[in-house]
């Protein structure tokens, strides 16, 4: 299989993950009207097929079944890491879209995916320490920082009332806490001579995904969290074929960065925790999406705006003394 023999690489591959996992969120603005658990069938299916896709490809150079080959000498603790990390994700991700239809992206990756991002590191590293610590945890701590700033701006913004600004801070922390969990559980699952390869745990991953959303997002297409209505499959069948195309595409999108992200993570010089946190970098991507294109902050007050630079600053001194942790470990 394909693996990076330097921290060059590696890089590469952690900043593509940053820019996936930052970007992916962006098709639900291009099909406005479609409710979110419709589009998230379809996001599914885009992580389940990339992840089958670059296993096959990526993940088979040097043997025509190197991915399969791993999935069949896998013990069964190991699958059941991986199909309860992608459970978890697929619940705190519902939770993440949920946050975004009603904060915005903003918002509702800062808050979630930073929160995230400090108890994913923390958890990480307690599994498989590597990296300095004294960079890591002071580029997280710099982050959680940005994530306050950014808590500050939106709560200055003011233009959805006070019931949706508690609301959907309420649902990002709650997002946060759970997507912060599932990536120690996928790198248990690499664990020991019988563990998931990175190509493997990727494709795992995604079935605990859509075995998950076959429960929590049907549910929620009866029993919405958000202001849309109730739907129903009926409903995502008469859909055009380019609305599927976007939540494939959306799905797809994350699905690379999330494969990426387990190959840069299983070298011996980067680590689950270095790769998770410069991965998690995707909420300082997702804000700029929010903020100088979708224009989520344009009517704002002055004292919200000014804001808005400080957090960014604050993110990228941080994201870089994550990625340079490696080199001094």
């Amino acid at each position: 299989m394909f693996q990076p023999d330097g921290y060059t690489v590696a890089l590469a591959m952690m900043v593509t993950t940053m820019i996936c996992w930052g970007s992916w969120a962006n098709m639900m603005k291009l099909t406005p009207g479609w409710p979110f658990p419709l589009f998230y069938w379809d996001y599914v299916l885009g992580v389940l097929l990339v992840s089958l896709f670059l296993g096959l490809t990526m993940g088979s150079t040097g043997g025509p079944a190197a991915m399969m080959a791993n999935l069949r000498q896998a013990d069964t603790v190991s699958i059941l890491y991986a199909l309860a990390g992608g459970a978890v994700f697929n619940v705190a991700n519902l939770l993440l879209v949920a946050a975004i239809s009603i904060a915005g992206l903003a918002v509702a990756f800062p808050v979630g995916i930073g929160l995230a991002l400090v108890v994913g590191v923390l958890l990480n590293y307690a599994i498989a320490p590597a990296g300095n610590p004294l960079l890591l945890f002071g580029g997280v701590a710099l982050v959680l920082a940005a994530i306050l700033v950014d808590a500050l701006a939106y709560s200055r913004r003011g233009s959805d009332g006070s019931r949706n600004v508690a609301r959907g801070l309420r649902i990002a922390i709650a997002c946060g806490f759970l997507m912060g969990i599932f990536y120690p559980l996928v790198t248990k699952s690499s664990e020991g001579p019988t563990g998931l390869g990175p190509y493997s745990v990727s494709f795992v991953f995604s079935v605990g995904v859509l075995i998950s959303a076959l429960v929590f997002n049907t549910y929620l297409m009866r029993k919405p969290i958000t202001a849309d209505p109730p739907c129903n499959f009926g409903g995502y069948f008469a859909a055009s074929s380019r609305t599927h195309l976007v939540g494939v595409i959306g799905g797809a999108i994350w699905g690379v960065g999330m494969t990426f992200s387990l190959v840069a993570a299983t070298t011996h010089f980067v680590g689950p925790a270095v790769s998770y946190a410069i991965g998690q970098g995707a909420t300082m991507v997702s804000a700029a999406w929010g903020v100088f294109v979708w224009r989520e902050f344009a009517d704002a007050p002055p004292s919200a705006r000014k804001l808005l630079p400080l957090m960014f600053v604050l993110f990228l001194i941080g994201l870089g003394m994550v990625a340079t942790a490696p080199l001094y470990a």
